[in-house]
């Protein structure tokens, strides 16, 4: 299975379990791995492969349009949304929420997902 990749990208929600946290929005920092057939390869045709900037534009909208209490939530979302919208083969989400904590410089979470495994 190959990859394509989406590092750094830049998403605003609300997010968290204080209620200061849920004032303004937080810009989040998410990574994500995406599994594609090996056929986008051979065929140089955009429809046999998962279109990332339409990923990235689709994370955007729905984390704009959804609140969660934990990055968890946060990032099960994410994973779903590329599987069943994109029909990737595999996703593995890194969502990192910076500064949120003293002296430490991020914190987050990551989880890995396949298309076989029950998302519901």
């Amino acid at each position: 299975m190959d990859k394509i990749f989406l590092y750094g990208m830049k998403a605003d929600t609300l997010i968290g379990v204080y209620d200061w946290e849920r004032e303004q929005l937080q810009t989040l920092s998410i990574d994500l791995e995406i599994g594609v057939p090996e056929k986008t390869a051979h065929s140089d045709h955009i429809d046999d492969t998962v279109h990332y900037g339409d990923v990235c534009n689709a994370v955007r909208k729905s984390l704009r349009e959804q609140r969660f209490l934990l990055l968890e939530a946060l990032a099960e979302h994410i994973a779903e949304l590329v599987l069943q919208d994109f029909g990737a083969l595999s996703v593995r989400v890194r969502v990192i929420k910076p500064g949120i904590l003293a002296d430490v410089r991020e914190v987050g979470v990551e989880i890995e997902r396949t298309a076989s495994e029950d998302n519901g």
